[in-house]
């Protein structure tokens, strides 16, 4: 079974959002003749990186919510310039929308296991992803969704 991580998506405001920077980040690293994938940092680096990258994924809470994933490909530490231990999560450049799940704000990443984790949204049924954002997030809170 995956292991996967959560994370607040700071400064995105939607899946919108989070689509811009990822594209950016994936043109940017085409234009340096890497593969188009996005990347972030963290201090805290994962212990149990070989469960992560066992099929496992960065999942994004935006606006209190999680709504998002990208596809934890790689996990590299390294040191920077001050001495500080740190990580790159090396992420897919897919950014896959999922069942809206409410969650509350916390600092950093968290371990979070397969069956916490919100359905694909394109498997939840047809229609659904073609809804607005806002209605499928009205219904997922009444329970319908």
């Amino acid at each position: 079974m995956a292991l996967h991580l959560i994370k607040l998506c700071v400064g995105a405001d939607s899946i919108d959002d989070l689509r811009e920077w990822v594209a950016e980040r994936s043109l940017r690293a085409i234009a340096a003749g890497l593969e188009p994938h996005s990347v972030h940092t963290t201090r805290m680096v994962p212990k149990r990186v070989e469960e992560l990258l066992e099929g496992g994924s960065l999942y994004w809470v935006i606006k209190g919510q999680v709504q998002a994933r990208q596809k934890l490909l790689d996990i590299q530490t390294f040191t920077d310039v001050e001495g500080i231990s740190r990580c790159h999560l090396v992420l897919g450049p897919e950014v896959i929308e999922t069942a809206v799940q409410p969650k509350r704000a916390f600092q950093g990443w968290r371990y979070y296991p397969q069956e916490d984790v919100p359905r694909d949204l394109n498997s939840l049924g047809e229609g659904i992803a073609e809804m607005p954002a806002d209605l499928r997030r009205e219904l997922s809170e009444l329970g319908l969704l």
